[in-house]
């Protein structure tokens, strides 16, 4: 039996995905809707806590400096919960977990576009120094905080990706 050259693997490969309706996120749509510009148009709101300003500086970061046609609003919540404690160890466990409260607003009516939710669980050790503690909890939530940004740009490509179609 003779190999299949490189290019007929390619093509047999490729061949169920072409009528599956698959288009990249980030491209144009149909509608000639290009998501990334929008994604550009959103301003963040300012946050009160320092887990609300992380998200809000992530979001900055991958969007852009936040245009004036969209307003993206947020309330943010953290819990930090005591996982496990073994005896006589100086080592506990410790999960994080932000919960962030979505809404996508146009900036002129005020009206909701989109609305949702999204949270990260981190989890990390601490082993009862003081310095090493805290700098373990802020990068926990510093984790967080890129993994729910990162969940909320997804979100509203995805939303800007099919809102169109």
């Amino acid at each position: 039996m003779r190999p299949l050259n490189l290019t007929r693997r390619c093509f047999l490969a490729a061949a169920p995905v072409a009528g599956c309706g698959y288009r990249p996120l980030y491209g144009r749509t149909e509608a000639n809707a290009n998501v990334s510009a929008e994604l550009s148009q959103i301003a963040v709101t300012e946050q009160g806590e320092r887990a609300g300003q992380l998200v809000r500086n992530e979001l900055i970061s991958t969007l852009g400096q936040g245009g004036s046609r969209y307003l993206l609003k947020m309330d943010v919540t953290e819990k930090t919960l005591a996982v496990s404690s073994v005896a006589k160890s100086v080592v506990d466990r410790h999960r994080y977990r932000l919960n962030v409260t979505y809404q996508l607003v146009a900036a002129g009516s005020g009206a909701e576009i989109a609305s949702g939710k999204s949270f990260s669980n981190v989890s990390y050790d601490t082993v009862q120094e003081p310095v090493s503690d805290l700098q373990a909890a802020e990068n926990a939530r510093e984790r967080a905080a890129r993994e729910v940004a990162q969940d909320l740009k997804i979100r509203l490509s995805a939303f800007f990706a099919t809102r169109s179609s």
